[in-house]
C-alpha cells in the first residue's frame, strides 16, 4: 500500500520553499506526493532578490482541486502559501467538500510581494477561513505573534502561552516555532494539544534563518501523519528531519541557504 499526501501551496522557481520543497519532504518519507499550485512566487535576481507574486486563478485552482480529489483517495492534506482571499475561499470550499483525517496549515500570512491592505486581507480570510478546519497549524513566530496577539515572544513560556491563544481560535494541536529568532542556544518549538505543552528542542544551526525550513517541517508533519503517526511523534520526527535538512543546507546565489531534504538519514 502507497501512502498519500496532498498539498496545496505556492510554487516557488529555486526549488526551496513551497510545493517543490513539500513534493520533495514527502518523497524522501516514503510517501507519494500529489499537489495542487495556487500561486507563483519567483525570487527577483535583478531586485534584491524580493518577492514576485503572481496568484492563480480561482477557478484554475478549483479544477486542480477537483482532479486531485477525483483521481485519488486523498485525506492528508498540507495547506501552504495561498495568497489572496480568492484564493482562501476556494480553498476553504474544497477543503469542505469532503472528509479529511488531518489537516496541516502552514499559515503563510505576508508575502513580500504584496501591499500591505492585501495582506491584511489575506490575514483576516485565513484566519477566519482555514484555521479552524486544521488538525495543526505550524506558524513561525512572525505568525505566532500575529495569531496570538501577543507584541513579543522572548521565552519559551511566552511560545506556549501564544500557542494556547491560537488554539482557541480552532486548530486541534498548535506547533509554535522559536526557530533561530527565539533567544537560547536552542531552537525551541512547542506543541499544544490543548491541554499538555510539549516542548521540542534542537540546538541552533548558525543564527540566519535557512529558507524552507518552515515549509519543509510541516510538509513532514503531513507525510508522518498519512503514514498512520500520532501528532507528537510526526512532530519529533519532522524536527529532527528539518534539523539534519538545516545542516546539509545547500547554498545558490541567493543571499540564504536553503534546506536539504536529503539529508535526513532516518
Amino acid at each position: 500500500m502507497v501512502n498519500l499526501a496532498y498539498v496545496i501551496a505556492g510554487s516557488e522557481a529555486t526549488g526551496g520553499a513551497g510545493l517543490q520543497v513539500d513534493l520533495k519532504t514527502f518523497q524522501e518519507l516514503g510517501v507519494y506526493g500529489v499537489g495542487t499550485i495556487t500561486c507563483i512566487v519567483s525570487f527577483d535576481p535583478k531586485n534584491a532578490w524580493g518577492h514576485r507574486f503572481v496568484p492563480v486563478p480561482p477557478e484554475v485552482i478549483a479544477d486542480q482541486i477537483e482532479a486531485a480529489t477525483s483521481a485519488h483517495a486523498l485525506d492528508v492534506v498540507k495547506i501552504g502559501m495561498l495568497g489572496t482571499p480568492a484564493t482562501i475561499d476556494v480553498v476553504a470550499q474544497g477543503l469542505r467538500s469532503q472528509p479529511w483525517r488531518h489537516v496541516v496549515l502552514d499559515p503563510v500570512l505576508i508575502c513580500k510581494g504584496q501591499e500591505p491592505g492585501a495582506a491584511l486581507d489575506t490575514d483576516n480570510a485565513l484566519r477566519e477561513a482555514v484555521l479552524p478546519l486544521a488538525t495543526v497549524v505550524t506558524p513561525n513566530l512572525f505568525e505566532t505573534k500575529t495569531l496570538s496577539g501577543m507584541e513579543t515572544i522572548e521565552t519559551v513560556d511566552d511560545l506556549a502561552e501564544a500557542a494556547r491563544r491560537i488554539h482557541d481560535l480552532g486548530p486541534r494541536y498548535v506547533l509554535a516555532k522559536g526557530g533561530v529568532e527565539l533567544p537560547g542556544e536552542d531552537a525551541v518549538d512547542v506543541l499544544f494539544d490543548g491541554e499538555d505543552v510539549t516542548v521540542f528542542a534542537a540546538p541552533k544551526v548558525g543564527q540566519e534563518r535557512v529558507s524552507g525550513a518552515g515549509c519543509t517541517l510541516a510538509a513532514a508533519v503531513t507525510a508522518e501523519l498519512a503514514k498512520g503517526a500520532d501528532v507528537h511523534d510526526a512532530v519529533d520526527l519532522a524536527k529532527r528531519f528539518v534539523t539534519a535538512g538545516i545542516e546539509g543546507r545547500v547554498a545558490a546565489r541567493t543571499p540564504f541557504d536553503t534546506v536539504w531534504q536529503g539529508a535526513f538519514a532516518g
